[in-house]
């Protein structure tokens, strides 16, 4: 059973397509990255997941039930770009509070457990005013993860950090995924998706237009080789062609002293999909 599956998901504005046709799936504990230029479609997949948003056509299932039923909504954490939480309430409060609304019996144990996980257990009684940008963020994880459910939904959750900040998440999210709790995350720093994600769809005005893993999407540059007469790049080839390269090479009397097998990244293989679209 998968964590999220989508099938056919269609979202209509009037004669406006937010989601033209998306077939996605997020497995158990896989870590998904989710791309795509502003309009693309992504905030409106993720509220259909949420059951926020009611599709037009298509499906949506949250490990096996419809997105928007109890089931469903009890099976998932979502943590929103633009998130508030009452400044004077302290991060053991709120936790407290969002325990009650999603009905969970965890008590003070799981607030201690959920703390700890995010590094804020000692700050458990500090207001969430005196906090800085990067443990508000690590508490509205935190508050996503009440009740255990298996599908945590996070969208920006590391744009407004700093390099440490975005570290510490992302840390946070590889120990996620070991404990085996699934993720789609929602994001426009390619180099932290790179990073983390097991895998990476790309949306572009409401289809996706590439899935696959970092590795899988990325294209071959060529093959560059240090010898004795310089660096050459050979185009066109790539890891497998090497060790022919290299036999080649040293037939001819070469001396080789390095090989550099290159390939595009991720930022290249979104650019190359998303054209000249702008986030």
């Amino acid at each position: 059973m998968n964590a999220l599956e989508v099938r056919g998901l269609t979202k209509l504005y009037g004669s406006i397509a937010a989601l033209g046709g998306v077939d996605l799936e997020v497995g158990e504990g896989e870590l998904v990255g989710l791309l795509g230029p502003n309009g693309a479609g992504k905030s409106t997949l993720v509220k259909i997941a949420c059951g926020l948003v009611r599709q037009t056509r298509g499906s949506a299932e949250v490990r096996g039930h419809r997105a928007g039923s109890l089931q469903a909504r009890r099976s998932l954490g979502y943590l929103a770009e633009l998130f508030r939480f009452p400044g004077w309430y302290s991060a053991e409060e709120l936790l407290e509070l969002h325990q009650r609304l999603a009905g969970s019996e965890g008590g003070k144990a799981e607030r201690a457990d959920l703390l700890e996980l995010v590094g804020l257990l000692d700050a458990r009684n500090r207001r969430v005013e005196a906090m800085s940008k990067g443990m508000q963020q690590r508490l509205g994880v935190a508050q996503a993860l009440v009740g255990s459910p298996p599908l945590l939904l996070l969208d920006e959750p590391t744009s407004a950090l700093d390099p440490v900040g975005r570290r510490t998440v992302r840390e946070l999210l590889e120990e996620l995924r070991g404990r085996g709790i699934a993720v789609l995350l929602n994001s426009h720093l390619l180099s932290e998706i790179e990073l983390v994600c097991d895998r990476v769809a790309i949306l572009l005005h409401g289809k996706l237009v590439e899935e696959g893993s970092p590795a899988e999407l990325a294209r071959p540059r060529g093959v560059e080789i240090e010898t004795d007469e310089g660096t050459r790049l050979f185009e066109g080839a790539g890891r497998d062609d090497t060790p022919q390269l290299v036999a080649e090479l040293v037939a001819s009397g070469r001396r080789v002293y390095g090989v550099r097998v290159l390939t595009s990244t991720l930022e290249d293989t979104y650019l190359e999909a998303v054209g000249g679209e702008t986030s």
